[in-house]
């Protein structure tokens, strides 16, 4: 149970997958209160041309860069556009994807030399992850936190109640802006160990298997941190062990995309058992009034 991770490169890929895990749990529970699971989609392909570019005017060490440069952008645009209700969000979203990523298409069926390299984006590379990334995925998850924590109040104010939020003072476009950034950050700090095909599940599945054991966005945070990091641990251990023991080829982030999914099912009865529960004891069986569930 332990000594896979005491070889270096499997070491790397549980510190990452514990990075990753301290800030895809709570941001996923914005995204799953603010339904933007389309939009968090969407800024994993967006990322795309970014990384292309990076890669092409620097190599390997430019693909941070490039796509840090584009999620940054993607989310400024989104903003933009959805600003004022010119476009409604699932438009704009749709837009920006399609844009986006075909232009990344286009560049890469362009340079030949090093398609390959960069379609391990699309899909992960988990165990190559280097000191570096490791670094800066650290930066990127103290900044992300950081963030969240100064603006978690108004977030969540803004996600049950935006007329409410913008009569109390709160600059709704900005927050929007502010969480389009940080789910952009997220995501660059992913992309390049799980891909940009399974990114989008560290975003969405943590907070909706969360929910089925809570209402509290607090826990749901904790229990969505906690899911990603025992799947990332169960998923590079599966991989180990299949790929050495068994000769049976499976990618690491899949196995953690998947044992993620399936701790999404098993807590699929629990969420039942609650509403069951909750539907017969107020009220129907007279132990709670009217005005004790209100308050």
């Amino acid at each position: 149970m332990i000594e896979p991770f005491t070889v270096p490169f499997m070491g790397r890929a549980l510190a990452e997958m514990a990075l990753l895990a301290v800030i895809c749990g709570p941001i996923s529970v914005f995204v799953f209160v603010r339904r933007l699971s389309f939009v968090s989609d969407a800024l994993t392909h967006t990322v795309f041309p970014g990384v292309v570019i990076g890669f092409a005017a620097a190599g390997l060490d430019g693909v941070f860069v490039g796509a840090l440069v584009a999620g940054v952008l993607t989310a400024v645009v989104l903003t933009l556009l959805t600003r004022g209700a010119r476009l409604t969000d699932d438009a704009a979203t749709a837009v920006l994807l399609t844009a986006m990523f075909s232009v990344g298409v286009v560049l890469v069926s362009r340079q030949s030399s090093y398609t390959s390299d960069l379609t391990s984006f699309l899909f992960g590379r988990l165990l190559t992850v280097t000191p570096q990334q490791l670094t800066e995925t650290g930066v990127l998850a103290v900044v992300i936190l950081a963030g969240l924590l100064v603006t978690a109040r108004a977030l969540v104010f803004r996600a049950f109640d935006p007329a409410g939020a913008a009569a109390a003072g709160f600059r709704v476009g900005r927050l929007d802006l502010w969480l389009n950034v940080l789910l952009a950050l997220v995501v660059v700090a992913a992309v390049r160990a799980v891909g940009t095909i399974l990114v989008v599940a560290l975003l969405i599945v943590p907070a909706a298997a969360a929910r089925m054991v809570t209402d509290r966005l607090a826990v749901m945070a904790g229990v969505g941190t906690a899911l990603v990091f025992v799947s990332g641990y169960f998923g590079l251990l599966l991989s180990w062990t299949a790929s050495l023991h068994y000769g049976i080829s499976l990618t690491s982030a899949s196995a953690v995309v998947l044992l993620m999914v399936l701790g999404y099912l098993l807590l699929l009865p629990v969420r039942l058992l609650r509403t069951a529960g909750a539907a017969r004891t107020p009220i129907r069986e007279g132990r709670v009034s009217p005005h004790e569930l209100v308050g």
